[in-house]
């Protein structure tokens, strides 16, 4: 019955040929219209898991109360921390006045709050050291508040060097500092890059990368016409950096992530190199397409019928699905790697009946009845394997089986209604010889002559390696499928390094202030947790004591930073004559004596006297970069000295609202302990808050489920396909042995597969696992092939037809998984990766397993 369906559809098509043909190109224009009005790509990996699952559900409620996901975070560096603080504010102020393209813009850990009130945040005895230091520092503040300048920072200089003759300060204690100042003029001298931080001078410790970084945080207003909807939010950021010449006015760098870049260079890398590798794929597989079927109009006919099926498949697919993410793409290579199979099975089987019969209508339709079996069951198999992927939790590949099951049977009903009709119209010239590979017939010979030897073989060799599968590693850090080169993700790699930028943090939600405060308690019991975070953080402990060690400095330091007059600025002439005081001073000071504080006075009366021989150019570039920060740091000295009570009715509502949401819903904040790039690390720290507080979301907590979610939804679909399948097989082939010996070899095939992965130390992920049910696709349809028609009688299978069809189809397969090697983004490059290593094993398991585990057919003495 299905042959006789089959035959007749390829006799009407190539009797109406002219009319299929237009009704295939009008469906192909028609999906392509579609397409082009409704194509979108989701590239947020977080969409990849279905939202009906209970974490994921939290993790929504949490993104709606503090819309983490449409944010842009910048990242601001410098060599010095004032430096970065001058270059984050030029650009705040410039941002906050584009309201075209950001709804919100503020610093994070800065701005006015945390600078009035900053030290309160300090534990009381460090508040009362830093406090001290301001007194002391009173007279040298007032000396340079009073006179910016090379004039007033040498008064300042020679102010300390008189605390060393009356020794409140050691000569040696003085190394540090003026090694410090004496570098830094030495660069301005030598025109190197020069920088100068007053708080790198009075720290008795390097800064950190921390100290010197800023982070302003935006909420872009997303186009979401466009393929990335927050391109021209994020290159407004990049053109205001620009324009205020950020890097050469501050030094400064400034990099971009968070989830609205990332999805951006996420999209971008996708396509970057996407249109070279197609080209390149195309022409390999016209090359391939002739050496299987010498002829150009047949391979014009299998190429025309296979971009009219993709063009259908991706309409489809789209309106489905509403969009494709970043598995369900791979779709288009698995339409082509699996559809010109059907392409080539057909054509190749045409080319030998075209041998026996001339007649072009009469080939057609006896290739139709002698493909029609395997064919329809290949294209089924292929759709139950991917379709059973439909009732999982892993949404995207969910979503790609959807695409890909439909994919096949538009393909197989291209092949036996539009690629008949091509044939028919262009008509290509007959065949001169057999096709086929009679080279191969010692081959043959040979597996039929040791077939047990080398069943048992296989099967010995493939249960041994079994073990290795213990050892099987699946990469549950969907970071690693991203490009590490892409400035979003580079920067992101780079903020995790340090735990307290929250990069790997877990939230907990509640509404209670109460539960809030049992919820930290627990937390910071656990050992895997470096701290918590809740609202309360920004309440200071021990006030009082604090605001009135502020309010004693104020009363000293206050009238040094405001000076009832500012002197005038000094000639060069003066400025030349202070160098020259001071260097004679420095000399004076460091006399005969030996030491690391005399080598740095008499370092620095060196570079001093360089100084005051230069030009006037070159002392004006010294004072700018002295005085240029010593600016920031007194207007910072001037709002720490304001300090006020804070609680939580004065906490800035910028602040409040990413903490606390106006319905009262609040979030408990966790950090890891430990290496931030460490999986298993991530995994102990997200076990441990799961087991103290099972409602915890978070980056670690959605890797911990996302991938415990991927490894169910592929057992489950592997045992759903492999019941499916072989249901189908059983009810095509009515016995229990054709289906086991189409199935042995795909399981073999599967076993060696991820066998080779331990070997070659290539983990599973979230993208290149697609390979496995691409393995049932590609295996079955192969497998069935040679089933067919060895149960048809035919024997040397090697020599025939047949294997000439299958191994060209599998050349062009492997072509167009080999451009999603080359792909540049890590997570496409590993599917091609693992797709070519599985289809390598599924062929060998077709030609060299298959053939000796069937035997002679059973009408074959």
């Amino acid at each position: 019955m299905l042959t006789s369906i089959v035959v007749a559809i390829v006799r009407t098509c190539t009797r109406f040929a002219p009319v299929t043909l237009v009704v295939g190109l009008a469906l192909a224009v028609g999906a392509g219209v579609y397409t082009a009005h409704h194509f979108k790509i989701n590239t947020d990996i977080n969409t990849l898991i279905s939202p009906n699952l209970d974490w994921r559900q939290r993790d929504q409620q949490f993104e709606q109360a503090f819309d983490r996901d449409r944010t842009i975070l910048v990242v601001i560096d410098s060599p010095t921390p004032e430096l970065t603080r001058s270059a984050e504010q030029a650009l705040e102020q410039k941002l906050r006045g584009d309201t075209a393209h950001f709804a919100s813009v503020h610093p994070l850990g800065s701005g006015e709050f945390f600078e009035k009130n900053g030290l309160l945040f300090l534990p009381t005895d460090q508040v009362r050291e830093a406090t001290s230091q301001f007194e002391q520092a009173a007279p040298l503040v007032e000396i340079m508040a009073g006179d910016p300048s090379i004039r007033g920072l040498t008064g300042a200089l020679e102010t300390g060097l008189a605390g060393v003759k009356r020794g409140q300060v050691t000569l040696d204690g003085t190394a540090r500092p003026f090694n410090y100042v004496a570098q830094t003029v030495e660069d301005v001298l030598d025109k190197r890059n020069a920088a100068f931080s007053w708080r790198q001078l009075v720290s008795d410790k390097p800064l950190a990368d921390s100290d010197r970084r800023a982070f302003i945080e935006l909420k872009p207003i997303l186009n979401y016409q466009e393929l990335e909807p927050g391109k021209g939010a994020t290159d407004a950021i990049r053109q205001a950096a620009t324009e205020l010449d950020l890097a050469g006015e501050y030094q400064a760098r400034v990099r971009l992530t968070g989830p609205v870049p990332i999805a951006n260079e996420e999209y971008a890398t996708v396509q970057d190199g996407a249109v070279v590798n197609g080209i390149g794929t195309v022409i390999v597989v016209l090359f391939i397409l002739w050496m299987a079927l010498h002829s150009g109009k047949i391979i014009l006919a299998v190429f025309i019928n296979l971009f009219i099926g993709l063009s259908i498949t991706t309409a489809v697919g789209l309106m489905m699905a509403g969009s494709f993410n970043l598995l369900s793409v791979a779709f288009a290579v698995l339409f082509v790697g699996l559809g010109v199979d059907f392409g080539i099975q057909f054509s190749v089987r045409y080319r030998s009946e075209r041998f026996k019969n001339d007649n072009i209508p009469q080939a057609l339709e006896e290739a139709a009845r002698r493909s029609a079996v395997p064919l329809s069951l290949a294209a089924m198999a292929t759709a139950a394997g991917f379709l059973c992927f439909l009732p999982t939790d892993y949404k995207g590949i969910s979503e790609l089986g959807e695409i890909a099951g439909a994919g096949m049977l538009i393909a197989f009903l291209s092949s036996i209604t539009v690629l008949p009709a091509l044939l028919r119209l262009f008509h290509p010239p007959g065949e001169n010889e057999p096709v086929g590979y009679a080279f191969l017939a010692p081959v043959d010979h040979f597996l039929e002559k040791h077939r047990v030897p080398i069943i048992v073989g296989t099967l010995a060799i493939v249960a041994a390696g079994l073990p290795l599968l213990y050892f099987m590693k699946f990469d549950f850090n969907p970071m690693n499928l991203r490009n590490p080169n892409a400035e979003s993700i580079a920067t992101f790699l780079d903020l995790r390094k340090d735990p307290n930028t929250g990069a790997n943090a877990i939230d907990v939600m509640t509404k209670s202030e109460a539960d809030a405060k049992q919820i930290e308690a627990r937390l910071e019991k656990l050992p895997e947790v470096l701290r918590v975070m809740s609202l309360d953080f920004f309440v200071p402990d021990d006030q009082p004591a604090k605001l009135k060690l502020i309010a004693q400095a104020a009363k000293v330091l206050e009238p040094a930073l405001n000076p009832d007059s500012i002197d005038a600025p000094p000639t060069d002439a003066e400025n030349v004559d202070s160098l020259n005081s001071s260097v004679a001073s420095l000399r004076k000071t460091a006399g005969e004596a030996k030491g690391p504080g005399a080598d740095a006075n008499r370092r620095l009366a060196d570079a001093l006297e360089r100084l005051a021989k230069s030009d006037e150019a070159t002392r004006n570039k010294a004072q700018a970069i002295f005085v240029t920060p010593l600016k920031v740091v007194f207007d910072q000295l001037k709002s720490a000295l304001q300090a006020q009570q804070v609680s939580l009715k004065t906490l800035p509502p910028d602040l409040v609202s990413s903490w606390k949401t106006k319905d009262g819903l609040m979030r408990v904040e966790a950090l890891p302990r430990g290496d931030p790039n460490d999986n298993d690390n991530l995994r102990r720290f997200a076990n441990a808050v799961l087991a103290a507080e099972p409602t915890a979301i978070g980056g670690p907590v959605s890797i911990l489920k996302s991938g415990d979610t991927v490894v169910k939804a592929f057992i489950h679909a592997g045992i759903y396909s492999l019941v499916v399948i072989s249901l189908l097989l059983w009810i095509t082939l009515r016995r229990i042995t054709d289906v086991l010996v189409t199935l042995v070899p795909l399981l073999v095939a599967g076993a060696v597969t991820l066998e080779i992965c331990v070997l070659i130390g290539l983990p599973l992920n979230f993208a290149n696992i697609v390979a496995l049910p691409l393995l049932l696709g590609v295996g079955v349809a192969f497998k069935i092939y040679y089933v067919t028609a060895w149960r048809s009688g035919r024997t040397n299978l090697l020599q025939s037809s047949l294997t000439r069809a299958i191994f060209f189809s599998a050349m062009t397969t492997a072509t167009a998984f080999g451009s999603l090697w080359l792909s540049s983004h890590p997570g496409t490059s590993s599917m091609g990766k693992l797709l070519a290593l599985s289809l390598v094993t599924t062929l060998a398991a077709v030609l060299l397993f298959q053939p000796a585990l069937m035997g002679k057919p059973r009408n074959v003495g």
